[in-house]
């Protein structure tokens, strides 16, 4: 179990999260739902130890995520919105390198290329690759070492309907044994593959619903969109 008590983060005078507060358990894809602003991005990177918070605690099974031991970061697999890659690099040769920089067994290397469908590409330059497969490639990386805990951060954005079913398949596959957080901010996105909901607004956590019940977050959040399409 990873549970987060009373993180808050500012940045100067903006308040990015303030006493948020929620637990997630392996087996889990907890959807992360909230416009631009929310504090989602924010939020993620204190997970992924990154970022420290102001005030909180993050306790990731039993071990303190904010004291910054190496092998409780080991664990958790992050990938962020803007997907960086080097793009001169192979698929097979940039996984390859990764592996390497977590110091695991190169066989890794060679089960996530086909978990994550990437068979018929990992000759190919990273360059050379749809913006589906580059966001397999970015998944890829994240699980090569077989983190307990993945972060995804708008995974599908930018991605055709089809790529979007497909890399949703791959997630629910793979969360078995990890928890999945999911950062979105199309509602639809999580009620199509998460168990859970949390909806963050203006850096406060607002809803935390079971996806059985994602009708009674509804119109609170077509109301922050439109508040924030207004802007």
């Amino acid at each position: 179990m990873i549970t987060i008590e009373h993180i808050s983060k500012s940045y100067k005078d903006i308040e990015a999260l303030s006493d948020v507060s929620f637990s997630m358990t392996k087996g889990e894809i907890v959807g992360l739902l909230g416009v631009n602003g929310a504090g989602k991005s924010t939020l993620m990177k204190i997970l992924s130890g990154i970022v420290s918070p102001d005030k909180g605690s993050v306790t990731f099974f039993e071990e303190n995520l904010l004291e910054g031991s190496s092998m409780v970061k080991q664990r958790i697999g992050y990938l962020s919105e803007d997907n960086p890659l080097y793009e001169d690099m192979y698929v097979k040769e940039y996984l390859t390198y990764v592996s390497d920089l977590y110091r695991v067994d190169r066989s890794r290397v060679a089960f996530v290329i086909e978990e994550i469908g990437l068979l018929k590409e990992y000759r190919k330059k990273i360059k050379d690759l749809s913006r589906g497969n580059r966001q397999r490639v970015g998944i890829a990386q994240a699980l090569v070492h077989d983190p307990t805990f993945l972060i995804l951060d708008e995974a599908t954005s930018g991605l055709d309907p089809n790529q979007k079913e497909s890399l949703n398949n791959i997630l629910i596959n793979i969360s078995k044994d990890k928890i999945i957080l999911f950062s979105t901010h199309i509602l639809s996105e999580v009620k199509d593959i998460c168990s859970r909901l949390i909806l963050l607004d203006k850096g406060t956590l607002v809803a935390d619903r079971e996806i059985s019940e994602i009708d009674s977050v509804k119109e609170t959040f077509h109301i922050l969109t439109n508040e924030n399409n207004s802007r």
